[in-house]
């Protein structure tokens, strides 16, 4: 929800480059696929290798920086990447101005340098650096407009609109926190955004996947249609079904459906991928992983194994946890104790309780516990 919340405040926009011939969108295109298969090391090769044979273009240290935006995504707490990307990007922004100092109106420099700012003001909002998110935004979204009048026909540059349009309009009401920053930016269109993304979802060059993304999220987040959701969840794995972040979504829409054999199937699977270190899949996707199947087999009655995951959970939550408890950690603690009182462990689901209750309250955990404590849990 974090990461969706942040959209409203800057434009993430994704670029075309100019046609360059069969060996530009050759490069590019295996380029953009393997980034999405999460074969980082033979898409820095693709983009060398444009950045080598077409020097004036842009678009190669553009699509290199999304190496490192991916690498941040997959594992976002990971602060790692996050010197190399925003270097990147200033590599992008500053030849985009060289070119724009000779040519004013060089669509590829204003789509790349909009693109950049737009990534650079991503990457700041995620690390809650609010003003300078802003500034960006206020920066991109001119040189965007620019770029869009000059290449009307650009299929690509409506993901940029179309996110906005989208997020200007909901997010005001739902965050309220947030409505101020938005007297910045022009009012948003909800409906115009999700006709905006779906035709790009459906007709982007290089953004269709992006486009996929943000509607899969969208309808899973804010428009509680997670039937819609999956379908673009299942467009997004059909064409990179090893990419650990749609595994994921998929597995979330698919508790959100209620279709329980496919959730446990999902995350049993990113379980033992977890387990076996596989990259992409780090403790806070484990964490995750054991929550959804100890809520499956706490639905299934099976109250020892639901146990067993959700004290894996916990346990998880207390390394992860920093800034405040999560929802995984109530969650699971309080789980634990009504699965200890399904066990016939009283004074274990009471433990349990009392540590619920020390925890924040969240989705009314405290009174639940309080419940519990009073006369114990009963699995139906």
């Amino acid at each position: 929800m974090k990461i969706s919340t942040i959209y409203i405040i800057i434009l993430l926009l994704s670029y075309t480059a100019l046609p360059q011939g069969a060996k530009f969108d050759s490069l590019a295109d295996a380029g953009i696929n393997q980034i999405y298969n999460i074969e980082f090391s033979k898409a820095e090769n693709n983009f060398r290798q444009l950045i080598a044979d077409y020097p004036e273009n842009p678009a190669g240290r553009f699509f290199l920086s999304m190496i490192d935006w991916w690498k941040i995504l997959i594992d976002i707490d990971n602060e790692s990447n996050d010197d190399m990307f925003f270097q990147k990007l200033e590599d992008v922004i500053y030849q985009c101005d060289k070119l724009l100092e000779k040519n004013e109106n060089d669509v590829n420099a204003l789509f790349f340098k909009g693109g950049a700012i737009g990534f650079r003001g991503r990457l700041r909002a995620i690390r809650e650096s609010w003003l300078k998110s802003v500034d960006d935004g206020r920066e991109a979204l001119p040189i965007v407009q620019h770029a869009a009048k000059i290449d009307p026909e650009n299929k690509d540059v409506l993901l940029g609109y179309g996110i906005y349009n989208y997020y200007a309009s909901v997010i005001p009401n739902q965050f309220p926190l947030i409505k101020p920053l938005m007297i910045f930016f022009p009012s948003g269109d909800k409906a115009q955004g999700l006709r905006q993304l779906d035709e790009v979802a459906l007709k982007g060059r290089f953004s269709k996947y992006e486009a996929q993304y943000f509607l899969m999220t969208i309808y899973s987040n804010y428009e509680n249609n997670p039937y819609k959701a999956d379908e673009y969840a299942n467009m997004l794995l059909q064409s990179f079904p090893k990419n650990p972040v749609f595994i994921r979504w998929k597995g979330r829409v698919s508790v959100q459906k209620g279709a329980t054999q496919e959730y446990y199937g999902l995350f049993r699977d990113i379980l033992d991928k977890c387990n076996a270190n596989q990259y992409g899949y780090a403790e806070k996707t484990k964490r995750e992983a054991c929550y959804y199947l100890g809520m499956y087999y706490k639905t299934n009655k099976n109250a020892d194994s639901s146990l067993m995951f959700f004290r894996q959970c916990a346990d998880l939550s207390q390394k992860l946890d920093r800034k405040e408890e999560s929802g995984f950690l109530v969650n699971a603690t309080l789980f634990c104790g009504m699965m200890s009182d399904a066990l016939g462990r009283r004074e274990e689901a009471l433990a349990y309780y009392k540590r619920c209750l020390d925890l924040r309250d969240y989705s009314k955990s405290r009174e639940t516990a309080k419940s519990y404590t009073a006369s114990a849990y009963k699995m139906d």
